[in-house]
């Protein structure tokens, strides 16, 4: 998240809209089945940061999130975006009628300051747009700023996991893939970045149809970043984070194993 925009945060979504979203839902949440676990970990208090894996491609699962937390326990999520998507004029503003909010520093601040609620995948694009054999996996790497974010701003972290959305698709060609093709060297002279480059699914041949496959959700105790008595030092931020990442690694874990004794 970067400090050198000027501080934007658009409403929260309107009623009507997230039920109109819930209408156009319907089709797909007939088909994902969507099961949510865990819901009495979600705190009353405010702010919150929800955090959790970003599935692959991003949009297969996570508005089935953002309508059950909110005609469930009245919570507009405000995602937290890469810039990227501000590039695209159409696209920004639906993402803004919906909660999204440009990843900024100070955008984050100002909602969890307001008493809001972020929804951060600290993975980013990388996450959503992961390589073959990559399903679940968190890319996180070194970065604190969620953890930063939290600690000043004195919020809960509400870890999550989803599962299902990374096997809807085989991918037949990831970013790896893509760039050793013959369109691969024009991606790089126009400095497309690789985590924005999008795996592509199959195509052709055995597992090209995408599969019905039932979505999970599950949410972890919340780990609060008050018990660190305002500090926001690397330390701090690391232990939280590690905090952040070993609950969402054992909540996919524990919905495979539900997923496995699931007879739907």
């Amino acid at each position: 998240m970067s400090d050198s925009l000027p501080v934007r945060v658009p409403p929260p979504p309107a009623a009507e809209d997230m039920d109109r979203l819930w209408r156009v839902l319907g089709p797909a949440r007939a088909l994902a089945r969507p099961v949510f676990l865990g819901e009495e970990n979600i705190p009353t208090s405010r702010p919150l940061m929800f955090v959790g894996n970003h599935t692959r491609y991003g949009v297969l699962d996570a508005p089935h999130l953002f309508v059950h937390l909110f005609r469930s326990h009245g919570i507009a999520l405000r995602s937290l975006g890469d810039h990227a998507h501000w590039r695209v004029p159409a696209w920004r503003d639906l993402l803004e009628r919906y909660g999204t909010v440009d990843g900024t520093r100070d955008n984050c601040a100002a909602v969890l300051r307001g008493g809001g609620c972020v929804l951060v995948f600290p993975g980013g694009a990388r996450e959503a747009f992961k390589g073959k054999g990559q399903d679940y996996q968190l890319m996180w790497g070194e970065r604190l700023g969620f953890a930063r974010m939290a600690l000043q701003c004195r919020a809960q972290i509400v870890p999550f996991a989803a599962l299902g959305a990374d096997e809807v698709f085989n991918i037949g060609l990831d970013a790896d893939g893509i760039m050793a093709s013959p369109v691969g060297p024009v991606l790089k002279a126009l400095g497309l970045r690789k985590d924005l480059i999008a795996p592509v699914p199959r195509v052709s041949g055995p597992g090209a149809m995408p599969k019905a496959e039932r979505l999970y959700f599950q949410f972890a105790p919340p780990i609060d970043a008050r018990i660190y008595d305002g500090r926001d030092d690397d330390a701090a931020a690391r232990s939280l984070r590690n905090q952040a990442q070993t609950a969402i690694e054992d909540a996919i874990d524990q919905l495979r194993a539900v997923r496995a004794g699931d007879p739907d």
